[in-house]
């Protein structure tokens, strides 16, 4: 399915666009993070490495990469807090100690914790900060439609650094794989991937806002908001759950997004988010292989609109968005896990 061979100009931007490769090279890219000096940190799925990029001349192409993990499970999250980057692992949570002054001699790395399942069906994990200084961790379902015996499958998580018991913040959720917290009011916001083998336009896959922790959004027993599941659907009505700000289309998998708060982009994308689709495969026509923009609104839903396509011809697709995340100058990275690149999405108004 994957035509392989990067091609910029099938890409399709806003006006005053501009989309150019950052880094090549980086196999299987998902989660990106900064550290506190100016290096991205890029998490992989299948190459059970973790790497470090450079750009040393400022020129907005990376021109230093080094590996500072390898032979790890799935190690697609990463986060950095206070010098230490973290890194998820199906069951553990790794970390580097002072990683940015030891990026030629990176030092082993030690556990955290590694209090979550090592079931590897939806196990890798996107990881963030929140404002409380917890690291947030989902915990996947070990499967695409079930009832998980144990609570911890399907939710949203989070662990204090000096380790201890996961705390459940957010339920019924299939697989997250991008959060991000609104800059104006803290309020958690999710991707969720819906469950397979519904057919080609059900259900939905979802953009979800957390009003407090604890909320059930629904899995198994309801997707979408509003599609009983074909096997656990009479056990709970749908109404008994949080339905999602928005609805993103079926099978489309999204995956990483943040809040825009630079102020390279033009006024109507501050505070709204940006979110990474990879796109179908349980679905005869593919969808999905594009970034779309959603705004917040006032009554806690989403509008969503298409930001960048062009990875799909027909069907075809030559690559595969993951992760979106800024630059200090307020440019967007994109991660691709096949190509193996790593864009950089800027903006100058058109004259």
């Amino acid at each position: 399915m994957f035509a392989g061979d990067p091609r910029l100009e099938d890409l399709k931007l806003p006006a005053g666009f501009r989309i150019s490769i950052y880094a090549t090279g980086v196999k299987s890219a998902r989660e990106m993070c900064w550290g506190d000096k100016g290096t991205l940190f890029v998490g992989s799925r299948d190459e059970g490495s973790v790497y470090a990029l450079l750009d040393t001349d400022q020129d907005h192409v990376a021109d230093q990469v080094f590996t500072v993990a390898k032979d790890l499970k799935m190690p697609v999250g990463v986060a950095f807090k206070d010098g230490h980057l973290y890194i998820s692992a199906v069951s553990s949570i790794l970390r580097l100690r002072d990683i940015e002054d030891r990026l030629k001699d990176p030092p082993a790395p030690e556990l955290v914790t590694d209090a979550f399942p090592s079931e590897t069906h939806h196990g890798w994990k996107f990881i963030a900060f929140g404002p409380d200084g917890k690291l947030y961790v989902p915990v996947g379902a070990p499967c695409n439609i079930c009832e998980p015996a144990d609570s911890i499958f399907a939710t949203i998580t989070r662990i204090s650094l000096d380790g201890g018991t996961p705390e459940i913040v957010a339920k019924g959720v299939r697989n997250t794989v991008g959060f991000d917290w609104d800059p104006r009011d803290g309020k958690l916001w999710f991707t969720e991937n819906g469950r397979d083998m519904m057919g080609n336009d059900l259900p939905d896959c979802e953009l979800n806002k957390l009003t407090r922790a604890g909320e059930h959004f629904g899995y198994p027993y309801c997707h979408a908001g509003d599609v009983p599941d074909p096997e656990f659907g009479a056990k709970h009505a749908c109404s008994e759950f949080t339905p999602p700000a928005a609805k993103l289309g079926p099978h489309v998998a999204p995956l990483g997004m943040r809040f825009y708060r630079g102020s390279m982009f033009p006024e109507s994308y501050r505070g709204s988010m940006i979110i990474a689709e990879h796109g179908s495969w349980n679905r005869s026509i593919p969808i999905g292989y594009r970034l779309v923009v959603a705004h917040p609104q006032p009554d806690g839903s989403a509008t969503h609109e298409v930001f960048v396509e062009g990875w799909l011809k027909g069907s075809t697709a030559w690559g595969r968005p993951v992760d979106v995340l800024e630059m200090p100058d307020g440019s967007l990275l994109v991660s691709d896990d096949a190509a193996d690149l790593i864009y950089r999405i800027s903006y100058q108004a058109e004259p």
